[in-house]
């Protein structure tokens, strides 16, 4: 018995090799989809549940099966990965993925003058995987970085746990009782103009530290919170006069400087998120989250494009929004620019030479502290980029939420860039920490509607904001000009 079934064992598995070199031979399209199919399984395996003891093995063998078919597939954004580790992993692979397939493009365009469309088309591809990538690994760490929001339970200051409840009381019910009481108790205006209440502060805490997260040029920049309505700086531009003495030599009288002053107005800035009565009468919703959830995002949104190219009028004045002028005749006021050599483009020869006059058109001071600031598909376009040893300038990420960086200095990704064109400034570089002041006035208030869009309950969050440039040598511009 035992001899028959090994040997209907052994003729059923000879039959699957005859099918399988057949199918090998006859149908090449259908083995290569089994070869990505069998290495999409493969690789869910390793990091599937359960699978970490086994995931070297299975991606080994995955990649052994895309060797054996000779396959080179483009990454894919299938799912989202469920972990910072995994998602870093997927993208460090696209990376690997699309300098082989630039390179091979470089190498056509060495041979042909020219490159295929097809293996261009390919690294387009994988260019956009690997933005996407990204993106899904910046969403995965700020998920991560989210604090939490303090309870009133949890044992600390009596005030603030009376403020949350009564702020939780009002935004549920409408009732106000409670927050007019703590306005009186702490002689304050807590009812402005237009009506509406602080918002307690571990609340006004959590949503600044997520625009902070959230927000591309705040997280680079200052931020100083003010009491009042615009806060004034005073600078000298030429800084103070000094010189060498000896010991007993007469000082003469030094020159003055003349001290001009920056203003930084601070404007309103609002949300209006809306809500089901029956969602606020929901005693497990944490309102304060749903709030903060709901606002941040709209902030975050209108400050990024107000603090790149906001004019000032009603909102934050932008770095871009200034007035510019060739970096060889750069005065204060201005922000200086640097000329990539080709109208909407980089130079034909020596393109990445424009990155390293702007990173040396810094001083020292501000240079160790600088960062490059683009959009996506700016981003895309200098990801290409070779130095003369044939070194990629555009480095990936060294772990999970750190930034890219290029020629060493990090890279800051914000859309509200623009996009390479003719006499587009569509790279900044500089120490914004230094060169760019945000100013926040203090307190988010919220203003409960229950009659405007009825059935559902409006809250009007407000929130005063303003920004600038402070040093206006420590930005500077790449623009594509001839």
């Amino acid at each position: 018995m035992t001899k028959t079934m090994g040997t209907m064992g052994t003729g059923t598995m000879g039959t699957k090799r005859m099918r399988a070199r057949k199918m090998a031979a006859g149908a090449g399209d259908e083995v290569q989809t089994m070869v990505a199919s069998m290495g999409a399984d493969l690789a869910d395996l390793a990091g599937g549940p359960g699978g970490h003891a086994r995931g070297a093995d299975a991606k080994a063998a995955a990649g052994a099966a895309g060797a054996m078919a000779g396959i080179r597939v483009a990454p894919e954004v299938k799912a989202a990965p469920d972990t910072v580790t995994s998602a870093f992993a997927e993208f460090m692979s696209a990376f690997e993925a699309f300098k082989e397939a630039n390179d091979e493009r470089l190498g056509e365009i060495e041979d042909k003058l020219t490159s295929d469309v097809v293996t261009r088309d390919k690294v387009e591809r994988i260019n956009k995987a690997i933005d996407d990538q990204g993106r899904m690994l910046d969403e995965l760490v700020l998920k991560k970085l989210r604090p939490q929001l303090a309870h009133a339970g949890g044992g600390h200051d009596p005030l603030a746990a009376e403020h949350k409840a009564a702020f939780e009381a009002y935004v549920r019910r409408g009732d106000d009782h409670g927050l007019r009481d703590l306005d009186q108790k702490a002689l304050s205006a807590g009812v402005s103009g237009d009506g509406g209440y602080l918002v307690p502060p571990q609340m006004d805490g959590e949503i600044g530290r997520r625009l902070s997260v959230m927000s591309p040029i705040r997280s680079l920049s200052t931020v100083r919170q003010v009491s009042g309505a615009v806060l004034k700086k005073p600078f000298a531009a030429t800084g103070f006069a000094s010189g060498w003495v000896a010991e007993t030599q007469a000082r003469v009288e030094t020159g003055t400087p003349e001290l001009s002053e920056l203003s930084f107005p601070t404007m309103e800035l609002y949300a209006m998120p809306a809500a089901t009565q029956s969602l606020l009468d929901d005693t497990a919703v944490d309102i304060e989250a749903w709030i903060a959830a709901e606002v941040d995002m709209a902030f975050a949104e209108q400050e990024g494009a107000a603090f790149i190219s906001g004019d000032g009028v009603l909102k934050p004045k932008g770095f871009l929004a200034y007035d510019q002028v060739a970096d060889a005749a750069w005065q204060w006021g201005r922000i200086g620019t640097l000329s990539t050599g080709a109208a909407g483009a980089f130079a034909a020869s020596g393109a990445s030479d424009v990155l390293m006059d702007v990173v040396y058109a810094l001083k020292a001071g501000h240079r160790q502290n600088g960062t490059f600031v683009m959009s996506r598909r700016t981003q895309g376009a200098v990801r290409k980029l070779k130095d003369a040893d044939g070194h990629y300038l555009w480095t990936p990420p060294a772990k999970a939420g750190d930034p890219a960086s290029l020629i060493g200095f990090p890279v800051c990704e914000a859309e509200d860039m623009p996009e390479i064109a003719a006499n587009a400034t569509a790279i900044a570089f500089g120490d914004f920490r230094a060169g760019y002041l945000i100013v926040d006035r203090v307190g988010v208030r919220v203003l409960r509607d229950p009659y405007s869009a009825k059935p559902y309950v409006l809250f009007y969050t407000t929130k005063r904001v303003g920004g600038g440039v402070q040093d206006f040598e420590a930005i500077k511009l790449v623009k594509f000009s001839a």
